[in-house]
């Protein structure tokens, strides 16, 4: 071997090492990433992510073994200068058998635990369960109450502690509802209906998307799903069954809900007490989101603002059209907007 080659070998081993400790070190932020499916905080992620640590266990045990044993081969096999031969071996009865009843074994405690997890999560939701009906449009989520009276847009509200029950359906192509912290991917088909449910853990604001291509704006298809305490998602109830606030009809706000009936926004959207419009998301309590536009945009009048005058410019494809309003329309329709608490 030359002395190149010799010097070759330590800067081979070091860069393994390098690439397995970089690849440590994303393993480590990929689990603090709000959209990792590492952090489980519901008791579907947890069966998830327990069945992936048993696979895991059996993955790295197969890998270290096979490694290991080939290894060991190559060094105590390997070619010397001076060695005869090797002799030819003609088949191992044992060794046959053994690797054959080996991975049968194997590929039984990877089934059992899959196939125990899958019966679990595909099961029907606990009785109590709070239900949730979900439809997917492009490209934002609402979410129906039914036993509350409660539409919304894009941001789901959940009690800790609580099952919660999803019905998944869609208003036009495939898409696919996945909310990563809490274990919830499921396809959302036309003309069926499917189902999930979880429990959360934790009270938190966690980051969901689609997960299904659905056309030019399937990046800005996003939701949060806020996971209150008890309290506070009964607070939140009584709320949203309140009518939402009526603005003077001399201020700002006012002339805000007079242009909403007047400029066509009441043909798409709903708003208790005011317009039926189905096409767009329910405003009713619009104002006490924390964000628009799909999960877009932060709701802040400036955002809000930038929507309505241009809606195509800050998500491609959108159903809303651009209506040409004039600065003082947008003003006062935004002042509307962020009235209804």
């Amino acid at each position: 071997m030359t002395p190149s080659r010799r010097r070759s070998k330590p800067l081979r081993l070091a860069a393994g090492l390098l690439v397995l400790g970089a690849l440590a070190l994303a393993g480590c932020a990929l689990k603090d990433y709000p959209q990792s499916t590492l952090t489980p905080h519901s008791d579907l992620a947890w069966a998830i992510q327990h069945l992936l640590e048993q696979l895991t266990f059996w993955v790295v045990l197969i890998f270290v073994l096979v490694e290991g044993m080939l290894i060991v081969t190559v060094m105590r096999f390997r070619s010397r200068p001076g060695s005869p031969e090797p002799k030819h071996v003609h088949g191992n009865t044992a060794l046959e058998v053994a690797w054959t009843i080996a991975p049968a074994l194997i590929l039984t405690f990877v089934a059992v635990p899959t196939v125990l997890t899958i019966f679990k999560t595909q099961a029907k939701a606990p009785a109590g369960s709070l239900e949730v009906k979900v439809v997917g449009h492009q490209w934002w989520w609402e979410f129906q109450y039914p036993g509350q009276k409660i539409v919304t847009g894009s941001e789901l509200h959940v009690p800790v502690g609580r099952t919660v029950a999803l019905s998944l359906e869609t208003a036009d192509v495939i898409h696919s509802f996945w909310l990563p912290i809490v274990g919830g991917k499921r396809d959302v088909v036309p003309s069926r209906t499917n189902h999930i449910w979880f429990t959360a853990d934790s009270v938190g604001v966690f980051p969901g998307t689609c997960a299904e291509f659905c056309g030019i704006s399937h990046a800005n298809m996003h939701m949060k799903l806020f996971v209150d305490t008890q309290k506070d998602f009964d607070a939140w109830v009584a709320a949203q069954q309140q009518p939402p606030i009526e603005p003077d009809s001399t201020s700002l706000a006012g002339k805000g809900k007079a242009m909403f009936l007047e400029v066509g926004c009441a043909a798409c959207h709903t708003i208790s007490g005011l317009s039926p419009g189905i096409i767009g998301p329910n405003l009713t309590h619009v104002g006490s989101r924390t964000s628009i536009a799909g999960s877009t945009y932060p709701n802040h009048p400036e955002y809000v603002s930038q929507w309505l005058a241009n809606p195509q410019a800050r998500k491609p494809g959108a159903l809303m059209t651009n209506l040409g309003l004039k600065p003082d329309q947008i003003a006062a329709l935004t002042a509307y907007v962020e009235s209804l608490k």
